[in-house]
This record gives structure tokens, C-alpha cells and sequence, in this order.
């Protein structure tokens, strides 16, 4: 789907979409999947999730691209600021809120919209993530204390060496997102992204992916004008 589109057109009787249909919109960041989202929510009369591992978090509100107050009036959202950066929240901990919450949900609503955001956890939540091992501490505290005397570069090169398709994935910007790939890796010798992908999980609800794309150009004007935005909010 071209990004950009501002009308969703009914393509069949919404009385005939399956009980339990999970819609994922997914694209590159300013492509437009929030405004599409709420479209698609509207037209559903329904909720929206964020998978958006940095808009989880309340003090995070600078470059995150979070929904305006007139976004998350339009339709119902969930794991919008839901949560504090000094309690870790980890994909595991998103696999499992947000499947409980769909439960409660879909007694509502036949279908739901989810919106990323970070492929992690869209991946948790569709695939579902394998029993992660025990982590040796120690190679925490030491990871811990690499980033405080290094630098996230040397924590974001060294994932990227050892695992590479975790490294692809992960919001790099979260340097605790890194340290948990670098310290199961370490730990076991097995890379974190075998465990997200090795086994997918049923699921008891369909889910539609929908992919936006758009000319690299007018994308590219796009997130400039975006950045020119988080500048002028204090970037």
C-alpha cells in the first residue's frame, strides 16, 4: 500500500471479517502508519496498540514521534505512556501485557489495530518469543559498565559483530535493548535472535499485515521535516 493514503474504501461486509483479526500496520518511520491507524480504527469503530518501544515510556516524549493529544483522541490507544523508563519493561514483558490485554479486547471489538513501531515486538506478539536461558550477572554488570565508560557505539558494535539480526531489530537508540542482546549471547553462546524466531506460536486470532511504502524522495522530505519538528520541541 502507498503511503499517504488518506481514505480507507469497505472492500466487503464487515460482519463477514473473522472473530479475532489482529490488522498490523507496519513502514518506515513518517511513511503516516499513526494517521492510518486511527483511520482504520475509526472505520472499525476499534483500539489501537503501539508497539513503539519508545513510546511506551512517559519520559520519553522528544523525538518519539508520540501520537498529539488530537491523534489519541481520535480512537483508543494502548501502550501510549504506559510506562516509567526506571522499570524495565523488556519484549517478554510486552509479549505478555499486550496478549492479555487483546484478550479483553476482542470480547469488544472483532478486530484490532497494532501499529509499529518496532519490529521486536510486533514480532513477539505475532510469532511469540521462545523461554529466553539465565543470564550470568556478571556479564551485566560488566556490559553496564562498558556503557558508562565507552559509550553506547562500543555496546552498538559489539551487537552488531555477534548478532547482527537482533542488532537489525532492536531500537538502537536503547542502549538496555542492546545490553540484553549482547548479554544472552555471551551468556550461552546463542545469539537472542535464535530465541525470537525459532518456534512461532499459535495464535488464536488472524492477523493482516499491512505494509506502507512511498518514493524514497518525498519519504526522505518527510523525515526531515519531522526532525525539523523534534528540533524545534528541544531535540
Amino acid at each position: 500500500m502507498e503511503g499517504g493514503t488518506t481514505e480507507i474504501r469497505q472492500s466487503y461486509n464487515t460482519k463477514k471479517i473473522p472473530v479475532k483479526t489482529l490488522i498490523v500496520v507496519v513502514g518506515p518511520t513518517a511513511i503516516g502508519k499513526t494517521a492510518l491507524s486511527i483511520k482504520l480504527a475509526q472505520f472499525y469503530q476499534t483500539e489501537i496498540l503501539s508497539a513503539d518501544s519508545r513510546q511506551f515510556f512517559q519520559e520519553m516524549n522528544i523525538g518519539t514521534a508520540k501520537p498529539s493529544p488530537e491523534e489519541l483522541a481520535a480512537a483508543p490507544h494502548h501502550f501510549i505512556n504506559s510506562h516509567s523508563v526506571k522499570t524495565l519493561f523488556s519484549t517478554g514483558d510486552f509479549e505478555v501485557q499486550a496478549l492479555k490485554l487483546m484478550d479483553e479486547l476482542f470480547k469488544k471489538h472483532n478486530v484490532l489495530v497494532m501499529v509499529g513501531g518496532s519490529g521486536l515486538y510486533i514480532d513477539a506478539v505475532c510469532n511469540g518469543l521462545d523461554d529466553l536461558p539465565e543470564i550470568d550477572l556478571s556479564i551485566r554488570e560488566a556490559l553496564n559498565e562498558k556503557l558508562a565508560t565507552e559509550g553506547i557505539d562500543s555496546i552498538k558494535k559489539q551487537l552488531q559483530e555477534l548478532d547482527p539480526e537482533y542488532y537489525e531489530k532492536v531500537d538502537q537508540a536503547n542502549p538496555q535493548r542492546m545490553i540484553r542482546g549482547l548479554e544472552v549471547v555471551l551468556s550461552t553462546g546463542q545469539k537472542l535472535s535464535s530465541f525470537l524466531t525459532a518456534n512461532k506460536k499459535e495464535r488464536p486470532f488472524q492477523i493482516i499485515k499491512i505494509g506502507l511504502n512511498m518514493d524514497r524522495a518525498l519519504l526522505y522530505e518527510r523525515i526531515n521535516h519531522r526532525v525539523d519538528l523534534m528540533m524545534d520541541e528541544g531535540l
